[in-house]
């Protein structure tokens, strides 16, 4: 009888990432979201699997810079991709805290505290699409294209941060740390 090799692993492959700026490599199965990469994986915890349909936005991370909704994508599809959650946003290696941290912190934006690194990386990634000037539901279909940024009223917070629940209710105090960063 004939050794015979043993036939490829169809079920894993190596993945390439940069997250929160360092290279990772990691075998993954094929089935592995990028939620469960980060948390089982790599022991990033702040990411939540809250309801694991992609409707709650406590595993909001930031991929290539947009906001991303960590659940609903697998860690295969995403070769090469930057990703960023909370525990990368920081600054200087995490000894500062970013803007948003610090007005989540004095606008007690949290109650829980369960929701809010999915809700600091979706403000984070709505800064920047508003930045670029995109619309949201709730810009009025008269404005003219942006041609920069994108005012950021309360109603244009309200309504590009409706993806991320909190079950405490700290919404009045999210919209108001939001403020406090763009002002």
């Amino acid at each position: 009888m004939q050794p015979t090799t043993p036939p490829p692993d169809v079920y894993h492959s190596e993945v390439a990432l940069r997250v929160n700026g360092e290279p990772r490599r990691l075998t993954v199965d094929h089935r592995t979201t990028l939620l469960d990469a980060l948390r089982e994986a790599l022991g990033l915890t702040g990411a939540k699997k809250g309801c694991d349909h992609g409707q709650c936005g406590a595993c909001t991370v930031l991929v290539d810079g947009r906001r991303a909704n960590a659940c609903l994508l697998l860690a295969v599809a995403l070769d090469g991709s930057d990703v960023t959650t909370v525990e990368g946003i920081a600054k200087d290696g995490g000894e500062r805290l970013h803007p948003l941290q610090r007005a989540f912190l004095d606008r007690d934006a949290f109650q829980c505290g369960y929701c809010t690194p999915g809700q600091l990386c979706s403000a984070l990634g709505m800064l920047g699409e508003a930045a670029a000037g995109h619309p949201s539901l709730a810009t009025d279909p008269d404005t003219p294209p942006a041609q920069g940024p994108a005012a950021l009223t309360p109603d244009e917070i309200r309504e590009r941060m409706s993806g991320n629940l909190c079950r405490c209710g700290a919404y009045p105090n999210i919209v108001r740390a939001v403020e406090d960063v763009i002002r």
